[in-house]
This record gives structure tokens, sequence and C-alpha cells, in this order.
């Protein structure tokens, strides 16, 4: 026997009923009891027909299971950004890559969780653990130790080449094959760790973060006018920027098939004097290097005369220099405001110059001041060093010979320093640009400033405590593939008109929640309610919905 509902119209009746066999030997049914309707039965109503019949069967009355709750994890950016890591076809890659029989760790399943920690929770390696363990990651193992996180960065840096080159596969599709403008910047990343090690590339160098001497390792990104990221490379902290251009380009030109390449550079990385190397370096494929490149400023002085004949049309202006072309935007709006900085500074420190002579002229008249006796080589001294810290050493001059404190204004250097105000000097060998596409190809090389942003806010790339060369190179990737993530994201949510930053999308996303329940011995999963804003997320994103 057994229990059925059967349903009437919109009426639902409980039923005890029999199997038996009819005289042809057919399964037959039939109704022993009715016990009543579903819908309007009380609570307990069944209580004691259920105690009775566990009596009548000897077994122990059935008691009210236990239930319990397990703490809800995060399910909803780690499952946005597994959709994306599978869709741009990273797990293949780091499959190919890091193929091996021997290797008893999952390389790839790892690696992306320390790529997801940084643009969800970036925190150290130990960290990375803790919040492992609020997350509902999808294709994880069961169980991950430091130690499991220590060996996937290991087996990264083992098969670097062959990673690079299969990431470089997955991003190719991506890159215009006729025509890319490739940008080029370096960054400083602080390091906190002691003693030396072979190969380090550990060095005290000059920190773009905070304007002083740090140790350091130094940091480049190559990107598409896009903004997305093409490769990454690692270099000593005290490395002169000019020496990494020619190996990136090579390197640029190697995994990705670009007919025609316009680098795009900041004045120190790119020079005149190693602009031929390149070139040629880009002939020897038979493909085609252009650069747009700011003027260096100690160029400055040869450009002199060339300003003062130019006239701007929109403020734009072209002319030659160096056998390339000169491009020239001037904003008369921004020159105001430096020549004027620049008159209110001088005139602050000619002010204290002249309350210095004051004292002076009053001592030497025998009046008594307050304070220390003033001197005219102190004088000297305080006005130089006032001088040079403020920058003004080529338009303030202290007449070093004179018998008493004396300085004067070099007029024509201010005016020749008014003829740069404003203005922004390109060099170009692009013959089919205008003036205003490559100020505006130039200006785009803001946005890997912007990138290196992300980098050092939302995924905290420093400060490093990893002390081996290898384990820093592997940092730095980890967190180049989280900056490529991100900017896909970027691309992906721009595309489609979403006011959403790729940040504002994961702690939206976050929201979603994996629920697990235990009632009894049954084991029950669910997600928290997807709300019409996050739906609009996956649909914007290209990826699917949670099931």
């Amino acid at each position: 026997m057994f229990v059925r509902i059967n349903k009437s119209g919109e009426r639902r009746y409980l039923q005890v009923v029999e199997s038996y066999r009819n005289e042809d030997g057919k399964p037959r049914h039939r109704v022993v009891a009715n016990l009543g309707r579903v819908d309007g039965m009380e609570k307990g109503h069944l209580d004691a027909l259920i105690r009775g019949l566990c009596r009548v069967a000897g077994r122990d009355e059935p008691t009210a299971p236990e239930i319990t709750y397990e703490p809800a994890k995060a399910f909803g950016d780690v499952f946005a950004l597994h959709a994306l890591w599978k869709d741009l076809g990273f797990d293949r890659a780091l499959g190919r890559a890091m193929r091996s029989g021997r290797r008893k760790i999952e390389v790839e399943a790892l690696v992306r969780a320390m790529v997801f920690n940084r643009l969800c929770d970036p925190t150290s390696k130990l960290g990375c653990l803790r919040w492992l363990d609020t997350v509902a990651m999808p294709d994880m193992p069961a169980k991950v130790d430091h130690h499991h996180l220590l060996r996937a960065m290991d087996a990264l840096m083992d098969n670097v080449d062959r990673v690079e080159a299969e990431l470089a596969k997955q991003i190719r599709p991506l890159v215009d094959r006729d025509l890319t403008v490739v940008f080029y910047d370096l960054t400083t990343v602080r390091i906190h760790a002691e003693g030396k090690v072979e190969g380090d590339i550990r060095a005290f160098g000059m920190n773009k973060e905070t304007g002083g001497i740090a140790r350091q390792f130094v940091l480049g990104v190559v990107q598409t006018a896009e903004g997305l990221p093409l490769m990454h490379t690692v270099h000593p902290g005290n490395v002169a920027e000019t020496k990494t251009l020619q190996a990136m380009l090579a390197t640029v030109l190697q995994r990705f098939p670009i007919e025609r390449v316009i680098l795009v550079a900041d004045r120190g990385l790119l020079s005149l004097d190693n602009i031929d190397a390149l070139t040629s370096l880009a002939e020897q494929g038979g493909r085609t290097l252009e650069f747009i490149l700011a003027v260096p400023a100690r160029r400055y002085s040869d450009l002199v005369e060339t300003f003062k004949k130019m006239t701007f049309e929109d403020g734009l202006a072209e002319d030659s220099f160096a056998g390339h072309r000169l491009i020239v935007a001037h904003d008369p709006v921004r020159a105001a405001e430096q020549g004027d900085r620049r008159r209110a500074r001088i005139a602050e420190l000619e002010a204290a110059a002249e309350k210095m002579v004051e004292k002076l002229d009053a001592q030497d008249e025998g009046k008594v001041t307050r304070g220390r006796r003033a001197s005219d080589r102190g004088a000297y001294s305080r006005f130089t060093r006032a001088v040079a810290e403020a920058g003004m050493t080529r338009f303030l001059k202290a007449d070093l010979y004179a018998d008493d404190f004396s300085w004067s204004v070099d007029e024509d250097a201010i005016a020749d320093a008014e003829l740069f105000d404003g203005k922004l000097a390109l060099i170009t060998n692009a013959p089919d640009l205008s003036p205003a596409d490559a100020v505006a190809r130039y200006k785009g090389l803001a946005d890997i400033e912007r990138g290196f942003r992300v980098l050092k806010s939302d995924i905290e790339i420093a400060p490093v405590h990893h002390r081996l060369p290898d384990r820093i190179r592997a940092h730095a990737m980890i967190c180049f593939l989280a900056l490529v993530l991100y900017r896909v994201m970027r691309m992906r949510l721009k595309a489609k008109g979403h006011s959403a930053s790729p940040r504002t999308a994961l702690d939206l996303l976050e929201r979603i929640q994996r629920h697990t329940s235990k009632i009894g011995e049954r084991t029950l999963n669910g997600l928290s309610t997807i709300t019409p804003e996050q739906l609009e997320l996956f649909d914007t994103l290209d990826i699917p919905k949670p099931a």
C-alpha cells in the first residue's frame, strides 16, 4: 500500500491505495481509505495516524528532523569572473601550457583563485585562503593550503614562456591585424622584504608613487587604444626606462600578427636616439613601425625659434624637427594659468629676498633686530636654496660675486618659458595622421595610467612581500591577468552603455549568495533571489545567468 494525492478540479485528496492483480493477472489499484482534503487539513491532523502505524510496525515514533544552516557564501562575483575567464579561454590556455602528469595540484584552479582574489578582496596569499572560505568558487579543489598557492606560482614561472604564448593566442583575436596603436608605459611597485638573493630584481630607485627612493621593481604594460592589455614586463627597480623598449617591441611583434604598429610612449621611454633601432627592428619582419613621441624637455631649447614663428589654427600647428613631423597643441587657458603661477612664485621669492635686504640694511644702520644676526653670505645661501626648491633657477639669479646680497630676474628666460606654456609638442613619422588625430592618440596614453591606478588601488599590486624573483614575477602576472579581466569587463559595460564600473558591478554581483541547509539527512542548495539590476549586468557582460 502507498499514499496518493488525487486531484479533482482545484481540490486535492489524500488517499491510501492498495496495489493488486485482477483475474487476468494485470496490476490494478484500489482505494482503501480517503483521508480527506489536503488543502483543508489542519497542521498535525495526521500525526496520530502516523504514530499508530509506527507502533503497529514496531518502529520508533518519528521526531521532527533537525534543520541546520551553513554560512552563506558570496557567489555572483566569482561566478561572473569565472564565466569571463572561460569565455576568454584562459582556462584552456593555462591547461595547455602547464600540462603535466607529475604535478599533483590543480594549477589552473589555484591561479584562477589568486586572480579573482585580486579583483574581489585583494589580500596576501594567506588572506586568499581566508577569502576562499567565504566564497562559492566554481571548480575548485576540495582543500587548498598555503603551500598549494606557492607551488602554483612556481609552476607558473617554470612554464612562463608557454603560458605567455598561450595567453597571447587567446588575446590575439581581439587585436586588429592591420593597424594597432600600442601604448607602453612603466610604473614602479614597492617591495617590503629584506636581504639579497641570487638574480634579485628588487633594487632601490626613484618611486613614482612616493616621489622618493624605495626598494622596488619596475612593471611595464602594453595595451591597445581600446584599453585592452596585451602583455606585461618585469624589470629591476633601477632599470633605465629607455632600455626596456626594444625588447618589449620585439615581443609584441613576435606574439601578435600586427602589420602596422603606431607606438605611443611617454617622453621618458622613447627618445630620438633609439627610434632608428626600433624602426629597423620592425622592418626585419616586413612590418611598419610608426611612433608618436612627446618632445623630451631637454630638447625644448632647440625649439625656441620654431615656436616663435608658429601660427596656431584651432589650437594646432605643424612644423618639422629632427627630420620628423612636429605637431604642437596649444591651450590658451592652461598657458595663462601656468604663466600666472610662475610669475606669482617669482614674486614670492623676490618678496622674501627684499625682507632679507631690509634686515641687512637695518643692521648696517646700527638698528637692533630680533633673531640671529644676518649676513650677506647667509642671505645668498637661503635665497639660492629657496629658488632651487621652487625650480626657478632659470629665472632668478643671485649675484655671487657682489659684496652685498643682490639678485636679478632673467626676463628673456621667462619669455622663452612662456613660449611653451600650455603647449604639447609631439614628434611623429605617421604620414596619414592629422595633427588632431596625433594629439588624440597621445592623450590616450592617460588610459594606461588609469590602468596603473587600478593595479595599485583596486587590485593592490603593492606592496609586495615576496622575496624570490620568480615569486615576484608570478605575483605580477597574477595581477596582470586580473587587470585583463577588469578591462574586458569595462569594455563590455561601455559597449552596452552601462554606467557601472567593473568595481561597482562586482560589488553588486557579490550580493548573490549560495545557501546550503540540511534537513535531517537531506542537503539543499540554493541561490538568493537575483534582482533585475543583477540580471541586467549578466546580459551586459554577455555571460550566462547562474542557475
